[in-house]
C-alpha cells in the first residue's frame, strides 16, 4: 500500500465537518475518509467526490491532492484511449440495434 500526502483531514476540519458528514456529502464510507486521510490511495472516481463533497471544482484537485498530478496524467490518458473505443462501439451497435429493432416491428406490423 502506498502512503500519499493528502489535505482531506486539514480542509476538513477548517470547514468543521465530521467524517462521518464528509463521507454522506461523498457518499462513501466513513473509513474510506479514515484511510484516505490516513494517506492511503484511493481510485479516481473517491477522489473525485470529495474534492466535490469539500466544496472544490475538480480543477482545483491539487489543492485536496497536491501529490496527485501523475496520476491524474495518467488516468486522463488511459481513459480517452478508452473512451473513443467505447464510443465508437457503442455508436455502431446503437445504430444496428435501432435499425434491427425497426425491420422488426415492420415485419410485426405486415404480419398482423
Amino acid at each position: 500500500m502506498k502512503v500519499t500526502k493528502n489535505l482531506v483531514r486539514k480542509l476538513r476540519e477548517e470547514q468543521l465537518m465530521s467524517k462521518a458528514e464528509l463521507a454522506r456529502k461523498a457518499r462513501v464510507s466513513a473509513h474510506t475518509i479514515d484511510r484516505i486521510e490516513e494517506g492511503m490511495e484511493c481510485r479516481i472516481d473517491t477522489k473525485r467526490k470529495i474534492i466535490l463533497a469539500l466544496g472544490y471544482d475538480l480543477s482545483e484537485r491539487r489543492k485536496v491532492f497536491p501529490e496527485d498530478e501523475d496520476t491524474v496524467r495518467r488516468y486522463a490518458g488511459k481513459s480517452k484511449r478508452k473512451s473513443r473505443k467505447s464510443s465508437s462501439g457503442k455508436s455502431r451497435s446503437s445504430s444496428a440495434g435501432a435499425s434491427g429493432s425497426s425491420s422488426s416491428s415492420t415485419e410485426a406490423r405486415t404480419s398482423r
